[in-house]
Order: structure tokens, then C-alpha cells, then sequence
């Protein structure tokens, strides 16, 4: 019933209350009880109940005097604040004022006394922002120019910004008319009350201003002392055309007499003391000198030189200032002048001596022209004959190698009939001869392609091991004739390169080294050399001496006193195919201990075997060919080897000399061949690959096909592709061919 948070008199007033009623309640117990039980239980209860809240009246009672002490104790701190409050402000220099909800609440006596005219109305109440609007119409403050408050610093209001804990704060500079300056500053409490504080800085202003004054003569006296100093002559004129400020060196450079120069002297008298002595040559003064005020209000910047008559050029320069005034210089540019004079004269001596070089020059060029036309039209004249010889041997090498196809074609038949030793002799002479033949052939071909402006690779990535093995296969034969050991270490990296020449040019590599090596072994291998693959052969021949280690890789050259069966052409085919690769190309040899040659190539990701390149085998399949054989050669000798050929392979042979023949062939046998075999070249326009084009269309179907040609360019590679048929070039080699007929009409017998 009784809340103990209440203050102590409510409390007790509360107790009172209740006390009251009780004994209320007992008197009217008393009044209804009907007998003596019942009263005298009554006053048992009552009593109980009264000495309960006596004891609650005594608590509450202790309470109340230990509160009224603590609220003597409180007012008696609150007074002693106040007195040190006021002996604080008292004691204070400056004015100090405290705002209450922007009311005055207490103040000193100098935040009072500040202003005379304010004086009276700086009373508690006071609203914070009619102190400020007072003190800024007080008449004590000093005024500026404009009639605002303030006086030097002004009256400089700051702008309110946020305290750490958000409170305000905001502070202004006040001048009073005597020279006297003070700070007013006010402050946000943590209370939210306003603290305005009134601090005297005259002495600080006054020292500032003594200082800055001080500053000012100091600078005043070093810049007219680095103005003294200047070789350019200075001075400087009111808009009035006063004399302000000058140097010694305007005085000395015009000649000007020192009383001319003093403060005020007028810009004419200058001029007319200048054009009365002639300081300046007549030939060199400008009438216009009194006529630059008109330029400069233009704001013209004027600059003339002038000569004096002791022969000093002198350069001067107006120039227009911000308060309508001007800046006259005058600088001393004899040398300058000599010096462009000599200058001027050299030039002009340089000049007659160009103009003689250049009449040289172009007689010499006249002649350079007539001998560059010269070497133009020799160059071209090579050039044509270079294209010549190229286009000669590009059409010759088909023709070249047609009869020898056919020879050996025919070499062929004849050593299956020969059976006496004699005949077979001659004709495996015959057979070698013709081979040298196709050799030295190919090798002048291939150097002819080489050395051409459009040589064309066919850069590919491919498995590297089956190109070696191929090369195994090829050479075993030949190193087994002269008892060398031939060792090729299979490898399974795939290399980027032009395929048919890599494999010519090591070809070569190894070919070399089995003709120079008498004994021992021809080792190739292959061995890492960062993201490259080095293809390395050794022999354990007579070796190459160091001084015609350049000169093997020239064409017709022989290492070892000329020794070998070559013609010298098979390491300059190697330089040059790999110098178009970008193959570095590598020799190591000892004389009588062996030598070692390698190539570089690029390696390449291993990728999927193409079983359609290499699935041809070196070795004459057995039985006979069960086929039609469809054949398309315009050279009649050649058709008739081939055909001979075939047959005796028990192949029954269509044998046509064109495009049009063959389709006559096909219909009238009604049926499609097994195989074609077409030459790529030839009569009138004519191709084997519109030979195969032609029969597949009539065909309906893709007929196994075989272009066999002396042309290696890279659109017949890309056509043989893109159409599905092969390529064997000539001269035809009789193991490749026959395998690649069982491997092309494999799938039609199946």
C-alpha cells in the first residue's frame, strides 16, 4: 500500500492515513461485539496490527531525518559551488556567461561591463541570440569601410561546427574603437547549456601587426636589394605616369641623371630628357615613345629595341599593371645582338655553302639515279631470270621425272623376266644409275624450291617416332651394305615442322653419315632442350676439321678431301629448309673421332595418330591384286609401264589419257573401278583430281583414289584433304604404291 520509492512525507501521510482507520475500525468493534470474547480478540488484533505500523512509522521516520540531512549536506555543496563559482568568475580576465535553454543565467562583471551600451540589458533572461544582435550594433565596435563591425581582423564569424560529442561551439573576433580587440567564444555543454567566454587578445593582435609590419620591412628591404642587384633595369609608374619605384640599373642603362629619378618624377620628363641629350641613336628611337599610354590602356604589351650611340642595344619592354599603372624594363642585349649578327653572317655563309653542296648533291644524285636505274634493271633482269629458272624447273621437274618413272617402271619388269646373272647385274646397275638420277633430281628441285621468294611450307604437329621409324625402315638397307650399325631410338614426341622436309632433311643427316663412316655405328636420337626437341645423329666417322665446318653446308661440297658418293647437296638442303623453318641447325665433329649434327624443332601436344599418313607399309604385299584398276597418264610411255605394271600384279588394268577417256572407259564397262590412279598433270587444262571429281560423280559413290605426281604444293595437299585421296609422288617408289592400293581398297573387298 505503501510505495518505498515515494518521497518521505507522502510516506507518512500515507501511514497517518492508515493508522487512522484502524483505530476507526476498532472503536466501531467495540461498538458491534455482543460479548466480552469477542472485544477483548478485537483488541488483541488491533493492538497487533498498531504496534506494526508504529514500528513502520519509526522506520519511515529514521529514513526522513537521514534524507533531511543528506538535503542539508547537498544545499549547503550547492552553496559552496555557487560561492566558488562566483569567486571563479570574479577572478577571471575575461568575461565568462552561462546560457541556460538560451537564457542568461549567470554572469562576471567584465562579460558585463564590455560594452557600456549593452551593459543594461545583460541581465538573467537575456535571450542568447538578442546578446549577439546587441553586441553587433553596439556603437563601441569598430566599423570598416563598409559600416560592418570590425576593425583590422573584423568581426569574423566562424562557422558553427561539431564538437567530439556533437556539442556546438562557434567563435568570432570583435574590434573596439580603442583599438582593442577581443575573442568571443561560445560553447554547447554536455547540460546542453551555452558557455560564452570573452578573452581580451590586444596584445596578441597588436604583436601580430608589429610582427607582420617588421616582416614587411624586412622583405621590402631584401626586394629592393635583389632589385638593386638585377642586371635588367626596372622602374614602375602610377597610372598617373609617376614614378613609383626603380633600380640603379634603369638610371645607369638611359643614363638618366639621379635627381630624374626621384619618387613622382613624371614619365615625359623622362622621355624628353632621353630625346633632349640624344642618348638614344636617331635612327634607332621611335617616334611612337609618347605614344604608348594609348597602348597600354589597350592593355598592349610594347616591346622595342633601340641602339644607344655608344653602340649598346638595349631591349625595353611596357608592360600594364592591375591599378591601370605600367613596368618599364630595360635590358642590355649587346651580346645578344652581336652575337645574332655573327650568327646572321655565319648563316648566310653556310647558306652559299649549301646551296654549293646542294648543286653537288644533286649533280651526284643525277648520277646516283642513272646507276640505281642500272642496278634496277639488272636486279630485274636477275629476277626474271631467277623466276625463269624457277618456273623452268618446276615445269621441267614433271618432265624430268616422267621418263625416269617409266625407266623404272620398266627396270622393274625387266628384273622379274632376267634370269641370267649377267642381265640382272646390269640391270641393278641400271636401277642404281637411275636412282642417283632421281637423286641428283630431287635435290636440285628441292634447292630450286628453297631458294625461291615463295617457298611453301606445309607446318604441321605430328608424332615424331613414326617419322623415325619410317627412316629405319628406308636406310637399314643401306647402312646393312656397308656393315654400319644403324641405331634410331623411337621416341614418342610430337614436334611442329613441315613433315616431308624434316624427314628429307634428316634423311640427308643420316644418309651422310653412313657414306662418311667406315666402320662403327650412325646412332639418331632425341633429347630435350627446353620447350624444344633436339634431333641428333652421330657417326663414328672420320669427322670434319674446324675450318670446313662452314663450308659442308655450301651446295657441291664434300667433306673428307671429297670422298663420298654425293654430289654435295644434301647438308645445303638441310641449311636452307631449316633456315626457313627456324630450325637451328648445329655441328660437333672431331677429326678422326665422328661427328654430330642436330636440328631443333618445336614440340608440340601429343595428339591423336592419323592412321590415314603413315598406315602404309614398306613391305611388297604377297598375292595377287584382284582389282580394276582404272590408270590416267597423258604420257604414253609411262601409261604403258604403268599398265604393264599392274597387270603382271594380276590387276585388270583401264589404262586412259585423259579425263574424258576415262569416262568412256567407265561406261562402257558399266561399273565404277576399284581404284584410280591419275596423274595430277595433265594435257590441255586437264587434272587427275577433275578425274576423280568427274568418275565419283558419275559414280554416286567416293571411289578410292591415288594422284601421282612430281607436284609437292601446298593447295595439292590441301585438295588431297578436303576430296579424301592420296598423294605418292614421283618417281614412284613399286613397295609404296602396291601398299597403298591393298590399303585404299581394303575396306571395298571386306
Amino acid at each position: 500500500m505503501i510505495n518505498p520509492d515515494d518521497p518521505y512525507e507522502v510516506q507518512i501521510a500515507k501511514q497517518a492515513k492508515i493508522i487512522e482507520v484502524l483505530i476507526k475500525r476498532a472503536e466501531r468493534g467495540h461498538e458491534v461485539g455482543d460479548t466480552a470474547y469477542a472485544l477483548f480478540q478485537s483488541a488483541i488484533t488491533l493492538q497487533a496490527e498498531v504496534w506494526e505500523k508504529t514500528k513502520d512509522l519509526e522506520k519511515a521516520l529514521d529514513t526522513l531525518g537521514r534524507a533531511s540531512n543528506e538535503l542539508e549536506i547537498a544545499y549547503q555543496a550547492q552553496e559552496r559551488i555557487q560561492r566558488n563559482l562566483a569567486d571563479a568568475m570574479v577572478a577571471m580576465e575575461g568575461g565568462f556567461a552561462l546560457f541556460c535553454e538560451d537564457r542568461l543565467q549567470v554572469c562576471n562583471s567584465q562579460f558585463r561591463e564590455l560594452l557600456p551600451d549593452v551593459e543594461d540589458i545583460i541581465k538573467p533572461g537575456l535571450a542568447f541570440d538578442d546578446y549577439l544582435t546587441a553586441v553587433n550594433a553596439s556603437r563601441y565596435l569598430a566599423r570598416d569601410e563598409g559600416g560592418g563591425a570590425g576593425s583590422g581582423y573584423g568581426r569574423r564569424q566562424v562557422a558553427t561546427a561539431q564538437g567530439p560529442s556533437g556539442q556546438r561551439f562557434s567563435s568570432f573576433v570583435m574590434a573596439l574603437r580603442n583599438d582593442r580587440w577581443f575573442q568571443i567564444s561560445y560553447r554547447q555543454t554536455s547540460s546542453d547549456n551555452m558557455a560564452v567566454l570573452q578573452t581580451e587578445i590586444t596584445d596578441l593582435v597588436r604583436e601580430n601587426r608589429r610582427e607582420k609590419n617588421r616582416l614587411i620591412d624586412q622583405q621590402a628591404h631584401l626586394l629592393q636589394a635583389a632589385f638593386d642587384h638585377m642586371s635588367l633595369g626596372v622602374c614602375t609608374f602610377s597610372s598617373a605616369g609617376e614614378l613609383l619605384v626603380r633600380n640603379e640599373r634603369f638610371g645607369a642603362l638611359l643614363g638618366i641623371p639621379l635627381p630624374l629619378l626621384k619618387k613622382g618624377t613624371r614619365f615625359q620628363r623622362i622621355i624628353e630628357h632621353v630625346e633632349r641629350h640624344e642618348i638614344l641613336d636617331r635612327r634607332s628611337r621611335r617616334a611612337e615613345l609618347t605614344g604608348w599610354f594609348k597602348a597600354l590602356l589597350h592593355g598592349e604589351t610594347i616591346q622595342q629595341r633601340f641602339r644607344r650611340r655608344d653602340g649598346m642595344s638595349l631591349d625595353i619592354r611596357v608592360h600594364s599593371l592591375p591599378d591601370d599603372g605600367f613596368i618599364l624594363s630595360i635590358m642590355d642585349v649587346t651580346a645578344e645582338t652581336e652575337a645574332a649578327e655573327l650568327l646572321e653572317r655565319r648563316v648566310q655563309e653556310r647558306t652559299a655553302e649549301l646551296t654549293e653542296a646542294n648543286r653537288m648533291l644533286q649533280i651526284h644524285a643525277a648520277e646516283q639515279a642513272q646507276i640505281e636505274g642500272a642496278l634496277r634493271q639488272a636486279k630485274e633482269a636477275a629476277e626474271a631470270a631467277h623466276t625463269s629458272k624457277t618456273r623452268f624447273l618446276a615445269a621441267a621437274s614433271h618432265d624430268l621425272l616422267q621418263p625416269i618413272n617409266a625407266a623404272k617402271l620398266y627396270l622393274s619388269m625387266l628384273s622379274e623376266t632376267v634370269e641370267q646373272s649377267d642381265a640382272k647385274e646390269v640391270v641393278g646397275r641400271l636401277n642404281r644409275s637411275f636412282n642417283s638420277i632421281e637423286t641428283l633430281l630431287q635435290a636440285l628441285l628441292d634447292i630450286s624450291r628453297l631458294d625461291s621468294s615463295g617457298a611453301e611450307f606445309n607446318v604441321t604437329s605430328f608424332s615424331l617416332g613414326v617419322m623415325l621409324q619410317g627412316l629405319a625402315e628406308d636406310l637399314a638397307p643401306l647402312a646393312a651394305e656397308k656393315g654400319i650399325r644403324l641405331t634410331i631410338l623411337p621416341t614418342m614426341r610430337w614436334v611442329t615442322s613441315d613433315q616431308r622436309y624434316l624427314m628429307r632433311c634428316v634423311q640427308n643427316l643420316v644418309v651422310n653419315a653412313i657414306q662418311y663412316t667406315e666402320r662403327g655405328r650412325v646412332l639418331v636420337g632425341c633429347r630435350l632442350a627446353g620447350n624444344k626437341l633436339r634431333i641428333e645423329v652421330w657417326d663414328t666417322g672420320m669427322g670434319i676439321c674446324e675450318e670446313d665446318q662452314v663450308r659442308v653446308f655450301k651446295e657441291f661440297t664434300r667433306g673428307g678431301g671429297g670422298k663420298g658418293t654425293g654430289m654435295g647437296l644434301g647438308l645445303s638442303i638441310v641449311e636452307r629448309a631449316c633456315r626457313h623453318l627456324d630450325h637451328p641447325v648445329k655441328l660437333v665433329s672431331r677429326p678422326g673421332h665422328g661427328s654430330m649434327f642436330s636440328i631443333e624443332v618445336p614440340l608440340a601436344p601429343v595428339g591423336n595418330f592419323d592412321s590415314r599418313e603413315n598406315t602404309v607399309a614398306e613391305i611388297m604385299p604377297d598375292g595377287g591384286l584382284d582389282l580394276i584398276v582404272m590408270v590416267v597418264e597423258n604420257d604414253a610411255d609411262e601409261l604403258h609401264a604403268m599398265t604393264r605394271k599392274l597387270e603382271n600384279w594380276g590387276a585388270s588394268v583401264l589404262a586412259a589419257a585423259s579425263t574424258a577417256e576415262a569416262v568412256s572407259l567407265m561406261q562402257e564397262i558399266g561399273t565404277p573401278p576399284d581404284i584410280l590412279l591419275a596423274d595430277y598433270q595433265l594435257d590441255d587444262a586437264d587434272t587427275g583430281v577433275d578425274t576423280i571429281q568427274t568418275l565419283r560423280a558419275m559414280a554416286g559413290e567416293e571411289i578410292p583414289a591415288v594422284i601421282i605426281s612430281a607436284n609437292r604444293q601446298r593447295e595439292l595437299m590441301q585438295l588431297s584433304r578436303e576430296l579424301s585421296f592420296s598423294v605418292l609422288n614421283k618417281p614412284v617408289q613399286l613397295v609404296r604404291l602396291r601398299a597403298l592400293i591393298d590399303w585404299q581398297t581394303r575396306g571395298r573387298a571386306a
